[in-house]
């Protein structure tokens, strides 16, 4: 396959390293049409943004079914998930870094390994961050509406994606001040938890006893389900890391793309080790693994044994905030890879309209259009589309960060022989970390085909690949 891929001459200067959308200093490249990207962005927009991509409702909730699965162990399947990410977020850095665009992998993908893939790897993220959009949307609204019965769902649904929708619209700083206020509300909740619960492990909490490591050697010790549980734990948690490449696009919009994105991963790695295997091990700690209720999280039922008040609601909110700022990240990225495949000629051109603070208003529109459509839905076949949705999602993180590693294996050493100014971000461990991340995304890929439950959702995206590879023929015949 790498082999379609013509070998690049020397670049005269950083655009020519990439045609997409911006420059590696900052300098934005004007599309087809005069229309232009914003650089609103701050690094501390970036910062938060790296952090509250991947703290999620898949944390806050999900992380109850995991714990069900794997008792205690589940924190060595977090461990494997969280390496895997965060190799693949370094992966990423390193070529946003040294090419910026806002297409991220798909560019990358599209000048490592041929025009074919980029269109794949772009329409495939597209179509599954706009079904993202939805079931968020439909989450969101579902525990709104609990704390306002009197409101229609289906009006709360269509007011928060309106508000959304109108915020990307108005200009890209909009959007990172937005989602630099979520992500501060999901970190401090994080904080606060840790502290919390460091406190009731060391028996600093009045009333409240030290269980020592009663609940990770007792209950059936540390592997209660046996050594399988690791990988059953590892396919029911590791999708919770998805939306980090949200923030290489992001950096493309700020004033000095390569300092910022450098800043913001480099932070962001220890960071989500911290909260994310922290808040995990607390909750391994404190509550015992047979009590975990798979669908309910098990923040509530920590904060339950250590009787604060109102954690049921109290995380509800959490929830919510998450379910809301991972709308807003998902808007933000699904319209500007629909903008940058617009630049390269694989969507309609009429998705390059922008404002005059430099959003790409259409390419927002179009992704939001699918949320509009799903509030419908939703409200014609309630509790079903939800679930629909989130199968046909299925694993195509996965191929995506398929497509980051086998990306990143062609044009490192492409920069190395013609660019190597431009690294820099470097990966340690280069080739060998890039093909450990290989073979995990393979073995995890596997892992899901000879699990019953993770079958279907791996066909789905598997069938969804085929047709955007066919799509991808087509239009290559056509076009000669």
């Amino acid at each position: 396959m790498a082999a379609q891929a013509t070998k690049a001459p020397a670049p005269a200067g950083p655009q020519a390293v990439v045609d997409d959308t911006h420059g590696i200093h900052g300098t934005h490249g004007k599309q087809a049409d005069g229309g232009e990207l914003g650089n609103g962005l701050r690094p501390r927009h970036l910062t938060m943004l790296a952090l509250g991509g991947v703290i999620g409702a898949g944390l806050f909730v999900g992380s109850g079914t995991g714990l069900r699965v794997a008792g205690p162990a589940i924190i060595v399947s977090y461990a494997l998930a969280a390496g895997l990410a965060l190799l693949v977020m370094r992966m990423l850095g390193e070529l946003a870094a040294a090419m910026p665009a806002s297409g991220s992998f798909s560019v990358y993908a599209e000048r490592a390994l041929g025009k074919w893939a980029g269109f794949t790897a772009g329409w495939l993220y597209w179509w599954v961050t706009v079904i993202a959009i939805a079931i968020e949307l439909i989450a969101a609204s579902t525990i709104l509406h609990q704390w306002l019965p009197g409101i229609p769902q289906w009006a709360i649904a269509l007011v928060a994606l309106g508000v959304f929708t109108g915020a990307n619209m108005l200009s890209v700083a909009s959007f990172g001040e937005a989602e630099f206020w979520f992500a501060g509300i999901k970190v401090a909740a994080i904080i606060a938890f840790l502290a919390l619960g460091v406190t009731a492990m060391c028996g600093g909490l009045p009333g409240v006893a030290s269980p020592g490591l009663a609940n990770i050697t007792g209950h059936g010790g540390f592997l209660p389900q046996g050594w399988n549980s690791i990988v059953a734990g590892l396919l029911a948690v590791v999708f919770a890391f998805g939306g980090m490449e949200v923030i290489t696009m992001a950096a493309a919009e700020s004033g000095d793309p390569a300092r910022s994105v450098t800043k913001a991963v480099n932070s962001a790695i220890w960071r989500i080790s911290l909260f994310y295997l922290g808040s995990i091990a607390v909750i391994v700690a404190l509550l015992p693994w047979d009590r975990a209720v798979p669908g309910r999280s098990p923040y509530v039922a920590v904060l339950d044994l250590l009787g604060v008040p109102g954690a049921g609601r109290l995380i509800e909110g959490v929830v919510l905030i998450a379910l809301l700022s991972a709308m807003n990240a998902n808007l933000y990225g699904a319209s500007r890879m629909a903008y940058s495949l617009a630049a390269r000629g694989d969507a309609p051109r009429a998705l390059l309209g922008t404002s005059r603070r430099g959003a790409p208003r259409a390419a927002v529109a179009a992704s939001a259009a699918f949320g509009f459509v799903a509030i419908g839905l939703d409200h014609a076949w309630p509790e079903r589309i939800l679930p629909f949705l989130a199968k046909a999602m299925g694993g195509a993180m996965l191929f995506m960060w398929l497509t980051v590693a086998a990306a990143h294996l062609v044009l490192r050493r492409r920069l190395e022989r013609e660019s190597p100014e431009l690294l820099v971000v470097r990966m340690r461990g280069f080739p060998y970390l890039s093909w450990v991340a290989v073979a995990g995304i393979v073995a995890v890929l596997a892992l899901m085909a000879f699990d019953a439950t993770a079958r279907p959702q791996l066909a789905w995206s598997a069938l969804l690949v085929v047709l955007l590879l066919a799509a991808s023929a087509i239009r290559s015949r056509r076009a000669t």
